[in-house]
C-alpha cells in the first residue's frame, strides 16, 4: 500500500509523463513490469481509502509521475486500470437550467450528500475534507490500454464519466477546486459534529 500525496504537494500540480510502452512485432504492446507492480500497489491503496471511500486514484496522488489511474465506481464493481488514456470525445456539458437545483453531484473518491437535498458533491482523496460542485460532461470516450496490455475505446456515461474525467485532470495537474472556480461554483470543508455524522459548511472563495 502507498501513501496517499496530498495538497500542496508540487506533483499534484504537474503534468503525469505517458508510460512508455514496447511495441512487439504485430504491434503486441508491452509494459513495463515495475508499472504493473505500481498499479498492484495503487489498487491497495484504493480499497483501503473508507472516509470516504475511494471511487478512483491517480498515479500522481501516490508521488507517481505517470499516465495511470484505476477506478472503482461501486463497492460491488472491479478495479479498471487505464493506462495513457486519451480523450477521443466528450458530450458537452448540461446547462443550469438541464441540470435543474437538485442534480446529484457524483465525487471521484467518495460521496457526500446534504442533510437538505439530495446534491452530490465531488471530493477528491488527495484533498481531504474538502468538497465542491463540479458540472462534468455527462458522457465522454477514451482511448487507452488496460493492465493486460490490451487497448480500448470505451465510451462512459453518468457516474463512470465522472470519474474518468476527474482522474484525467489528475493526469493534467488539475485539481477539482479549479473547475469549481472556473465555473463559479461553491467549495465546502466537511466536519464530523457530536453525532458522528458529515456536516458540510461553505468555504468563501
Amino acid at each position: 500500500m502507498l501513501k496517499i500525496v496530498t495538497a500542496p504537494q508540487s506533483i499534484l500540480a504537474q503534468s503525469a509523463k505517458p508510460v512508455a510502452v514496447r511495441y512487439l512485432a504485430k504491434q503486441i504492446s508491452k509494459i513495463d513490469k515495475t508499472v504493473l507492480e505500481l498499479v498492484g500497489e495503487m489498487e491497495k491503496t484504493l480499497l483501503a481509502a473508507k472516509d470516504p471511500e475511494g471511487v478512483g486514484l491517480a498515479a500522481p496522488q501516490v508521488g507517481r509521475s505517470l499516465q495511470i489511474f484505476i477506478v472503482k465506481p461501486t463497492p460491488k464493481t472491479k478495479i479498471q486500470v487505464f493506462i495513457n488514456p486519451v480523450i477521443a470525445q466528450k458530450k458537452p456539458e448540461l446547462n443550469a437550467e438541464q441540470r435543474g437545483s437538485k442534480t446529484q453531484r457524483s465525487s471521484a473518491s467518495g460521496s457526500a450528500k446534504f442533510r437538505d437535498s439530495s446534491k452530490k458533491l465531488e471530493g477528491c482523496l488527495s484533498l481531504p475534507n474538502i468538497w465542491g460542485e463540479v458540472i462534468r460532461d455527462p458522457k465522454i470516450t477514451i482511448s487507452y490500454l488496460d493492465e493486460k496490455e490490451n487497448s480500448h475505446i470505451r465510451t462512459f456515461k453518468g457516474l463512470f464519466a465522472t470519474i474518468v474525467q476527474h482522474e484525467i485532470d489528475h493526469l493534467n495537474g488539475i485539481l477539482f477546486p479549479k473547475r469549481v472556480l472556473e465555473q463559479k461554483g461553491i467549495l465546502y470543508k466537511s466536519r464530523k459534529d457530536e453525532k458522528g455524522e458529515d456536516v458540510f459548511e461553505e468555504i468563501e472563495i
